[in-house]
């Protein structure tokens, strides 16, 4: 544990999402600190059978299962807290498509419910906005080329998800400086790791998928060929990130990359998962519609800010989530399994490649 998160030591830090994979991770990095949790979530995010998959005790006494539009208790917990972080979100581009209105409900109508809770309190010492690095979109140099992406250039989102936490970011902006409340975001790149269980449509989450194919056989798709990249960084390193920012005198008011810097092609993903499942197979697939080929983060700023860079390598991380996978096989959601032949429904189906 890096020694300046000792700061947090006996305080009350509220973490909303605090039982998904980000927000999980985050509250076992300040409880090791010292830190006061308590987790809300409403745990929307997992089948009702599959809580305890990743890890997750509904009797912990730090988790309060609730709905952050719910005013009264939102404002009862940020009233008792020292810090905020905000990691709670309808999660996924293709979940938000799917289901607007709880896209709504959760990505903007929670955020003013607790960004609002946090203005009128007073005291709180620092709110984190977990934002996300879709809100990019195709960046600067557009789909068809890879690049960097730096906090400074015009933010581009391409879906409901990527528009809500692009307002998530001004919204916080707009009411804490009037508030007089200090205030980080921090945008992750490619969270991958332990305890990930993937949702339909959930492409990003190509590390999770394609140990998953693996494990029961099923060929690896690889869209354009795999020649996609992106900036891929470990759970347990983003918490690390998110917790450094917290505490620094250098984030207030900031807006920060959080990512490794390199980028990672899907086809070497693949790869790798092959090292631990010799008899996986790899078959191409179009490339999708709008599908960027993507990029890393500037980590400058990051850098500068936190003196900090993230541990895992992509090699370890996917070693890590196998051998996790192989512990927890009932990980493996049903609606993955019986999803059939998918590169040939890819190939039947996709959209038009650019």
């Amino acid at each position: 544990m890096d020694s300046r998160l000792a700061a947090l030591s006996g305080r009350q830090v509220l973490i909303t999402g605090g039982a998904g994979l980000i927000g999980a991770a985050i509250g076992r990095t300040l409880e090791a600190a010292g830190a006061r949790i308590t987790a809300l979530d409403n745990l929307s995010g997992y089948d009702s059978a599959t809580p305890a998959l990743p890890g997750i005790d509904e009797r912990e006494p730090g988790l309060r299962i609730g709905d952050i539009c719910d005013e009264g208790l939102v404002r009862d917990l940020v009233r008792d807290s020292d810090y905020v972080i905000h990691a709670a979100a309808h999660s996924t581009v293709a979940g938000c498509a799917r289901d607007p209105e709880a896209a709504f409900h959760s990505n903007v109508a929670g955020v003013e419910t607790v960004l609002r809770a946090v203005a009128d309190a007073g005291d709180v010492r620092r709110f984190l906005f977990i934002s996300s690095a879709q809100v990019y979109g195709h960046g600067a140099a557009g789909s068809g080329a890879v690049q960097t992406f730096t906090e400074d250039q015009p933010i581009s989102p391409l879906n409901v998800y990527a528009a809500a936490k692009a307002w998530g970011e001004w919204q916080t902006r707009f009411l804490l400086n009037a508030a007089g409340v200090d205030f980080t975001v921090v945008r992750p790149f490619s969270v991958y790791g332990e305890h990930q269980i993937p949702k339909p449509g959930a492409y990003s989450w190509v590390i999770a998928q394609f140990a998953m194919y693996a494990a029961i056989g099923d060929p690896l798709p690889l869209n354009n060929g795999g020649r996609q990249v992106r900036d891929f960084v470990h759970v347990e390193d983003a918490a690390a990130g998110i917790c450094l920012a917290l505490v620094s005198e250098d984030t207030g008011g900031q807006t920060i990359n959080l990512g490794t810097g390199r980028t990672t092609s899907v086809r070497r993903i693949a790869e790798l998962i092959q090292t631990h499942f010799p008899d996986a197979q790899l078959r191409d697939a179009p490339r999708p519609a709008q599908d960027p080929l993507g990029g890393c983060a500037d980590i400058n700023r990051m850098s500068q800010a936190l003196d900090w860079e993230p541990q895992t390598s992509v090699e370890a991380g996917i070693a890590r989530y196998v051998d996790w996978l192989r512990a927890v096989p009932a990980a493996i959601p049903d609606w993955l399994r019986a999803e059939g032949d998918r590169v040939a429904s890819w190939n039947a189906d996709a959209a038009p490649r650019i």
